[in-house]
């Protein structure tokens, strides 16, 4: 019997939708000369506040980085527990390791693929100090009832997102229910800067206390340093991290985010063709 391969071509891991525009806002990012964060990364963060209907849209390096910012910003750290899923990527349990805390895991529902909010009560110990929920593969958790157990508790919301760019639950964009919410921006991602994240939140304090984080701690960034309107003075007030947006991402994002309504509707479309030849 002769083998033959399935495939003539390689199977590509992913195959982003990028076009025309994208490429040029690239090029002209290029072209000007500043390619670290500044007016591209601002730009893209308002859009996407916009477009959540959110406070807050801070553009970080990675949703793993958003997470981690969450966290310390939370005040989340040594000695305390984080109650999250085990049906996730690994980021989600990592960071909250890397801070010295513990990750607690409750079970998934029988019937989906999110965290079984039933058993999450009988998780919580008196050094809980956050839940995070884990939006898996686009279907909103059961956020009326952890937004209930939070407040009971004294707890904070973080959503991992990551698989929620323009998710909703009950009407309302993901992005506005927790304390804060991180999306993923990946290659494989509905809408992709290659590499990076968004974290957003309706809270003024969390807000400005991540936006400073994710870059070293400092007050002004780079454009707000040595732009001609900008000082180049600034204080440290933190010790912060390297987890901030370049202009050359937040270029394929602007693009991106216009046509994520039409991404969704396709996926959407092939979703339901699966459904319904694998009904039976």
């Amino acid at each position: 019997m002769e083998n033959r391969p399935v495939r003539d071509r390689f199977l590509p891991f992913h195959q982003p939708s990028i076009d025309g525009e994208e490429i040029q806002e690239v090029v002209d990012t290029l072209k000007s000369g500043w390619i670290t964060t500044g007016p591209k990364t601002k730009l893209f963060e308002k859009k996407f506040q916009e477009y959540i209907g959110c406070k807050y849209a801070i553009a970080v390096s990675s949703c793993t980085a958003g997470l981690h910012l969450a966290l310390v910003a939370a005040g989340v750290g040594q000695g305390d527990e984080v109650i999250t899923t085990p049906y996730t990527f690994a980021t989600t349990g990592e960071v909250i390791i890397q801070i010295g805390a513990k990750p607690v895991f409750v079970d998934i529902e029988e019937d989906g693929f999110n965290i079984d909010v039933t058993k999450i009560p009988e998780a919580i110990t008196p050094e809980t100090k956050a839940i995070i929920p884990v939006h898996f593969a686009g279907e909103p958790c059961d956020m009326d009832e952890i937004m209930k157990i939070a407040q009971e508790n004294n707890l904070f919301v973080i959503e991992d997102a990551a698989h929620a760019v323009g998710a909703e639950y009950k009407g309302k964009k993901i992005g506005n229910i927790g304390d804060v919410t991180v999306f993923s921006f990946y290659a494989t991602k509905n809408l992709t800067t290659g590499e990076g994240g968004m974290v957003t939140t309706n809270n003024d304090e969390l807000a400005e206390k991540i936006r400073l984080l994710s870059l070293h701690g400092i007050s002004k960034d780079a454009w707000k340093r040595y732009t001609a309107e900008g000082s180049w003075y600034y204080e440290i007030l933190y010790a912060g991290y390297k987890y901030n947006m370049t202009d050359i991402q937040a270029s394929l994002g602007i693009h991106q985010l216009n046509k994520l309504e039409k991404f969704l509707s396709i996926r959407q479309k092939y979703a339901q063709r699966y459904s319904s030849a694998f009904a039976d």
